[in-house]
């Protein structure tokens, strides 16, 4: 007979601590008694390797947010710049702002970008 241990789900939230998404995200975590980490991009920067991952997951178009301040701030020749995936990844290491926020990392598998609470319900039960 075998025995399946069962671990915490380890969550690690990356984003900006005064977006207002990730605030929501933080609330929602803390209000449904989930343990996370969290990773401030502004302090701690963007891991390359979790960048990769992301964009391997859920592709550059995704990650990208074309609707946010820094966007509309970056000059036209910028944001060409950022037609592909290898262009994307460029902008998001340099202006880590431009990243769709919460992105988060459920047992570092599964990835979700921005915030859907019954989504994460629903992983909450699972």
């Amino acid at each position: 007979m075998s025995v399946t241990k069962i671990t915490p789900m380890t969550i690690t939230l990356y984003g900006i601590p005064n977006c207002d998404t990730v605030k929501k995200a933080r609330s929602w975590l803390a209000d449904a008694g989930v343990a996370y980490s969290f990773h401030d991009f502004k302090k701690q920067g963007v891991p390359p390797e979790r960048l990769d991952h992301w964009l391997a997951t859920s592709g550059w178009q995704k990650l990208l947010n074309r609707q946010g301040n820094t966007w509309r701030k970056l000059d036209p020749a910028t944001q060409a710049q950022a037609a592909d995936a290898a262009g994307a990844r460029a902008l998001m290491l340099a202006q880590p702002s431009v990243i769709k926020r919460p992105v988060v990392e459920w047992n570092a598998r599964a990835v979700t970008v921005g915030f859907d609470a019954a989504d994460w319900a629903a992983r909450k039960s699972a």
